[in-house]
């Protein structure tokens, strides 16, 4: 069981810039309420105890608003001086981190995975890192993620038209140590120089649940978010 996640707040969301004024993408509000918001109550609806924020763009809005309405969270932040990439922000995260299996998560993203079934599995296997796969049908904006029998990530496909298949849901089980001991440059993507870098090479495995995803990067999803979001999380606003 992990009680800690990683939240990656850094972006800028520059495909939002013509919906949304100069904020944080996470900040973007849904229904008057920041979208990082309903990202924080998910987690803790999973078990999540302790945060840790990884800032960069505006950081100072953020943990601003996160000390105003959040005063009792147990937290942290992990603040990029100059873009780090994904890679190079989870690192800097885990330093602040404390767990052994560390749950990482978007806060562009939702993706309503069962985050303790995923930390479970991810243990079991004593895996390097586990991938939260979404099933999706008809799609072409995301890569697929292909799985050998024993669930270990065989490759990752690129983007293009795929009928159905599995995609990254963006939400990851990392085990720390072993993450910090990789050998990487100080600013890299998390995805393809870590990930896709290093499949066949460590042990990383993928985890298929098939529940609700929603990621906000594009206008359209944005404003899908406006209706679907309070249905599917609860918060106590």
């Amino acid at each position: 069981m992990s009680k800690e996640a990683i939240i990656l707040a850094g972006g800028l969301g520059t495909r939002l810039r013509g919906t949304i004024p100069d904020i944080p993408k996470c900040m973007a509000p849904i229904n008057g309420i920041p979208f990082l918001a309903y990202v924080i109550e998910y987690l803790r609806q999973e078990g999540i105890e302790r945060f840790v924020f990884s800032l960069g763009y505006k950081h100072e809005m953020i943990s601003a608003w996160l000390e105003a309405q959040f005063p009792s969270l147990h937290s942290a932040f992990a603040i990029e001086k100059e873009p780090l990439g994904t890679g190079g922000a989870i690192r800097l995260a885990c330093a602040a981190a404390h767990s052994g299996s560390v749950v990482v998560v978007n806060g562009d993203t939702i993706f309503k995975a069962k985050i303790q079934k995923l930390v479970s599995f991810h243990d079991m296997c004593g895996a390097h890192c586990t991938l939260a796969l979404k099933p999706m049908k008809n799609f072409d904006r995301y890569g697929a993620v292909m799985m050998n029998k024993d669930y270990s990530i065989a490759r990752f496909s690129e983007k293009q038209h795929y009928a159905e298949g599995l995609i990254n849901g963006g939400i990851y089980a990392l085990n720390r140590k072993k993450f910090l001991e990789e050998n990487l440059p100080e600013k890299f993507s998390f995805e393809k120089d870590y990930m896709e870098a290093l499949v066949g090479q460590r042990r990383f495995f993928g985890y298929s649940q098939d529940e609700y995803f929603i990621d906000i990067g594009i206008p359209s999803d944005y404003q899908r978010a406006q209706e679907e979001l309070p249905q599917q999380i609860q918060m106590e606003w």
